[in-house]
């Protein structure tokens, strides 16, 4: 079979899982809803009054499928290995296994993140879901940021802070290359709501990245610095 379309068979019987396993942890993690649901519709009531009853068992509901969702959808990567491969260059138009897990591994943490996300971020139920996802994590962690990727390619040691919409990433693609590498940030370090960190990123203890601020791919940033721009510069 020539490349091509070997490329072109491995894409979509990498699509058609991905759906497939969506499919399957999402019903999955919908389940209490649906049994809530038959459940309150067999009350002796009138339809206005089951629903007024119903109405306050929304949020708990929800609370319980989104943190089925997240385990569900870490335990079904953990198993398919999927995951971002580290220290890669690799083309994207050869639809290579690594590629196409890489995707599908994105598109789980993307589901979880949309619809789990906005109730657990910057809580420790969202840290213990990024460390069963692959994410190695110190204690007092706190991640205020659902662009948070490649979740096994992250290193954050004890008390980093990732400030509000800050994205941090394992990978990048430039001119159609997967590029990852690994991001390590040191005990204590705070990057600023807003901020980019860029792969293969290290950082010593006691760093504060500025808001607004972006981290060049590989820089290393010394313990105790404060780093400010794009790209980010020391201040001191």
């Amino acid at each position: 079979m020539p490349a091509t379309s070997r490329g072109t068979a491995r894409f979509v019987w990498a699509s058609v899982s991905v759906v497939f396993v969506e499919t399957l942890i999402t019903g999955l993690a919908l389940a209490p809803a649906v049994l809530f649901i038959q459940w309150q519709s067999t009350w002796p009531l009138s339809t206005w009054l089951r629903l007024t009853l119903a109405s306050p068992a929304f949020a708990p509901v929800y609370l319980v499928c989104a943190l089925s969702l997240m385990l569900y959808s870490a335990l079904a990567t953990r198993v398919l290995g999927w995951r971002t491969p580290a220290n890669v260059d690799l083309p994207l138009r050869d639809l290579s296994w690594p590629v196409l897990n890489w995707g599908r591994y994105l598109m789980t943490i993307h589901v979880v993140r949309v619809f789990a996300g906005p109730a657990f971020r910057s809580t420790t139920i969202w840290n213990w879901y990024m460390r069963l996802n692959g994410a190695r994590l110190g204690r007092d962690v706190w991640v205020n940021s659902l662009s948070i990727m490649d979740h096994n390619l992250l290193d954050f040691a004890d008390g980093v802070v990732i400030g509000s919409d800050a994205h941090v990433s394992g990978h990048v693609v430039e001119r159609g290359i997967l590029k990852t590498a690994a991001v390590r940030l040191g005990a204590n370090t705070l990057i600023g709501i807003g901020s980019v960190v860029g792969i293969g990123v290290e950082s010593g203890t006691d760093v504060q990245v500025g808001a607004l601020s972006v981290v060049p791919k590989f820089a290393v940033l010394e313990s105790g610095g404060v780093y400010v721009g794009a790209p980010a510069v020391r201040l001191h």
